[in-house]
């Protein structure tokens, strides 16, 4: 039987990755599931695995989605359930009770693997997703090595991958490095891209400016949030003015 690891190339599967060829493990195909959004941090770590997998002999495969995400989220026809009447174009932001990228992703690498070992990424300190997930042949060997998401990291850090973008390390201002548009990022991320990945966060403006869904909901939109995010910038920006000296003054006495 075959055995494939399905790899993001996030700090989870790429730990996983790393030991199982580390120790030996049967492993005859990585696959990587490509949904054109990802951050480029992502495809520069692929792009440095690749080599260490030509030289164990471990074959690479690249899926992408049957339609381009862009096209899925903003001008595919959507038809009311159970007619041809389009109602409207486009999924909008996936995420929350629609993830549509997510649901796509998830079938191709199951029909991918089909028939064979299939190691997924999912850590020991994930319990609620190994539950949902443990089916069929998947096997998953950071739970049985008992290395938590914080392991992983560290592991990967040592072994010298960063996720570098604009020089900062996408892990120390988000949870997971999932595609940059996803809808599930939480306020405080969002804040963050808003604050050192302005790149980003024009992306981010240009896709809201192209559906009527605002990305985190009602009065929630990215324009509703930058405006937030200025004004409490702002906000702290006058309170270190007006309480800087008073700090200053008891650090120093």
């Amino acid at each position: 039987m075959r055995h494939i690891a399905s790899v993001s190339f996030g700090k989870d599967s790429l730990a996983m990755l790393l030991i199982l060829i580390a120790r030996g493990y049967p492993l005859d195909e990585v696959v990587f599931y490509d949904t054109g959004m990802e951050f480029q941090a992502i495809y520069d770590t692929r792009d440095m695995i690749i080599p260490l997998l030509q030289e164990n002999g471990i074959q690479y495969t690249e899926l992408q989605p049957k339609e381009p995400f862009l096209y899925k989220m903003l001008e595919r026809p959507v038809c009311k359930r159970g007619t041809k009447i389009i109602h409207k174009y486009g999924y909008s932001w996936c995420g929350g009770t629609c993830r549509w990228g997510t649901t796509e992703k998830l079938q191709a690498l199951e029909k991918h693997c089909k028939g064979a070992v299939e190691y997924v990424g999912i850590a020991a300190d994930e319990a609620s997703r190994l539950e949902k997930e443990r089916k069929g042949n998947k096997a998953f060997p950071l739970a049985d090595w008992g290395m938590t998401e914080r392991d992983c990291r560290k592991y990967c850090y040592h072994k010298g991958f960063k996720w570098l973008e604009d020089g900062i390390e996408l892990y120390s201002i988000l949870s997971r490095v999932s595609c940059w548009c996803c809808g599930n990022k939480n306020l405080k991320e969002l804040k963050l891209i808003h604050r050192h990945l302005p790149k980003y966060w024009n992306r981010l403006k240009e896709l809201q400016t192209k559906t009527d869904r605002p990305m985190k909901g009602e009065g929630k939109s990215v324009f509703d949030l930058e405006q937030r995010f200025l004004k409490e910038k702002r906000i702290s920006e006058d309170g270190d003015i007006h309480h800087g000296g008073a700090r200053w003054i008891k650090k120093n006495s």
